[in-house]
């Protein structure tokens, strides 16, 4: 635990210094601070050759006498709902990739006693925040929150608020040049004005020991670095009190006992009321207790081994086209994955909004968290090795107190090599600084077939890194079955716990035709694709869970078959329209009776 507790001030003294490049400090728990939103509708301007800035528009300036003229105008113009993305708000936007601008004004009455921070959920993929005609800050990254501190900022009554946003695909950028899901763009996720005391708490991490069933460990961060000051940390529920004081960086550490503690697990999620406060602070939130670890091929929660019975899915609405952005679409795609019968998500392949995050905790699902290192990413370049290392750290502030979260991924589908090894070698250490409470994995598609030992083995030194490996193989459908199913062999990452992470194949929901005919993208036909992978898994020694892929069909540019895809991954469970195909039923019958 020292050294865990070392990495972790090490790490929350860097970003208060302002040395963690291009991040700001983040707030722990914004929902449960007190806030304001800044969603509805936002006036607009498209802006294709990328000219805004260069006119100014950000300033909005008056009109200043009879000559004067100016060739923009936000007031009167087109408007998008914020939360949400453009694509799927105007047919003119459905392929648009560029810059459009946001704007809105808000009214502030300041207050001397407090602070103010603008949050954003997530901004896809880049963008410029500007407030009152200057620019306060930018950030990159579709899927990860940030914020920035308006105290000094803010003007008495009415501000101004403009926010440059960019989806424009890049090779330098994460995820890179192509990827198989809808490049939405606009901003996807709540906008607030936080409000906090002048001394507020800025950072807590509480959670159970690794392996202890009853021992509690906590840090937490007060924004004034200053030695002496009291934290207290209490669970009414347990009757605990705790009291620390901070040393010179502002940081407080403590652990203690939790006598008749009830650990979440899917079966019973347990969450139990946290209060952590100071003289000045004090946040509340509900927060779950579990033991997660690996032993052998075996995972193991709160003390016995668990087969994950795993689905993902996109942070997308099918029949609305969109990107899912609120509560009740949460509930959507939770309860969904809930009726097949899954205990683990996996969130592909970005960190999604918070209300997945936290509804998954409720229900008693496990999360796979990961950022899009997805393909063709440039390995090479250290300034995207900088902005994997950013977005991380984003997602992992916003959800290291999420016992639902079991997995951290750190790459989906790479090619070995020395830079790519470095690259996720300093990924996987930066997650183990933040967070040594989850168990990190990958998700590799280079198995091969061993004609001698007629056993799919996979090379890669990188897996020794992992605590869990995880293998993409779409046995029937990319890759011929080289004997009957019932005969494949697997030989992958032996004496470490192996989950299937991607398996399946499209289908036509209400599509019928010859269940041995990979061309009939039929339902029969992806049926049966099930049943054989199925049977193929009793051959894996060291398995550990499946995943199938996916749960819903999903959009993408990648998809060019004009009758059966359209735009449309169908690899889905679950079509565009919110009908189960046969192969839900198949998953549904396996889970029941696993």
């Amino acid at each position: 635990m020292k050294k865990k507790f070392l990495g972790w001030i090490l790490f929350l003294i860097t970003i208060c210094n302002g040395q963690y490049v291009g991040a700001q400090e983040l707030l722990t728990n914004v929902y449960g601070r007190q806030y304001t939103f800044l969603n509805g509708k936002w006036n607009v301007i498209i802006d294709p050759y990328q000219q805004g800035r260069r006119t100014s528009i950000y300033k909005n300036r008056p009109l200043r006498n009879k000559a004067d003229f100016k060739e923009y105008e936000f007031e009167g113009g087109l408007r998008l709902n914020v939360p949400s993305d453009w694509n799927s708000q105007l047919p003119e936007l459905k392929y648009y990739e560029g810059t459009v601008w946001y704007a809105r004004k808000f009214k502030v009455n300041k207050n001397q006693d407090e602070n103010l921070f603008l949050y954003f959920g997530a901004v896809s993929y880049r963008c410029r925040v500007y407030l009152n005609g200057k620019e306060i800050g930018s950030h990159e990254g579709g899927f990860t929150p940030f914020q920035f501190n308006i105290t000094d900022l803010i003007i008495e009554g009415e501000n101004f608020l403009a926010v440059e946003v960019n989806n424009t695909r890049t090779v330098d950028a994460i995820p890179a040049l192509s990827f198989d899901w809808w490049n939405y763009g606009g901003i996807t996720r709540d906008v607030m004005l936080v409000h906090t005391p002048k001394v507020y708490i800025s950072n807590y991490f509480i959670q159970l020991d690794k392996y202890k069933p009853d021992y509690i460990h906590a840090i937490l961060q007060l924004s004034e670095r200053k030695a002496g000051q009291k934290v207290r940390i209490e669970i009414p529920e347990l009757k605990i009190a705790s009291e620390v004081q901070t040393d010179g960086q502002g940081i407080a550490k403590t652990s203690f006992r939790a006598k008749n503690l009830e650990r979440w697990s899917p079966q019973k999620p347990k969450l139990y009321q946290v209060t952590v406060s100071s003289a000045t602070d004090h946040v509340k939130e509900n927060i779950g207790f579990r033991n997660l670890s690996v032993k052998g091929t075996k995972i193991y929660l709160n003390d016995a081994p668990i087969f994950m019975k795993g689905i993902s899915f996109h942070e997308e609405i099918a029949q609305r086209q969109g990107r899912a952005f609120s509560e009740q679409d949460a509930v959507a795609l939770l309860s969904e994955a809930k009726e097949l019968g899954a205990n683990l998500v996996r969130l592909a392949h970005y960190p999604q909004n918070e209300y997945i995050v936290r509804l998954a905790e409720k229900m008693g699902i496990m999360l796979w968290e990961e950022i899009p290192i997805w393909q063709g990413i440039d390995f090479k370049n250290a300034g995207t090795r900088m902005k994997a290392q950013r977005m991380y750290t984003e997602m992992v502030m916003r959800d290291r107190n999420r016992c639902a979260l079991a997995f951290w991924g750190v790459a989906n589908e790479t090619a070995p090599s020395e830079a790519r090894n470095a690259f996720l070698k300093s990924l996987v250490e930066h997650c183990h600084e933040m967070d040594t409470t989850r168990l990190i994995t990958a998700a590799f598609d280079l198995p091969k077939l061993n004609p001698e030992t007629k056993a799919f083995e996979m090379n890669d030194s990188f897996i020794e890194e992992l605590d869990v490996v995880s293998i993409n193989k779409y046995m029937g459908w990319y890759h011929a079955w080289p004997s009957d199913p019932s005969e494949v062999c697997w030989n992958v990452a032996p004496g470490k716990p192996l989950i299937f992470s991607e398996f399946g194949g499209e289908a036509l929901y209400g599509q019928s035709g010859d269940s041995t005919v990979t061309s009939s993208w039929s339902e029969e036909y992806q049926e049966k694709l099930f049943r054989d992978n199925l049977e193929m898994f009793n051959n894996v020694k060291n398995l550990a869970g499946i995943s199938p892929w996916i749960l819903f069909d999903f959009r993408s540019p990648y998809r060019f078959h004009p009758t059966n895809q359209e735009g449309w991954n169908r690899k889905g469970l679950i079509s565009d329209q919110g009908f189960r195909k046969k192969a839900w039923y198949v998953m549904k019958e396996f889970y029941n009776n696993k």
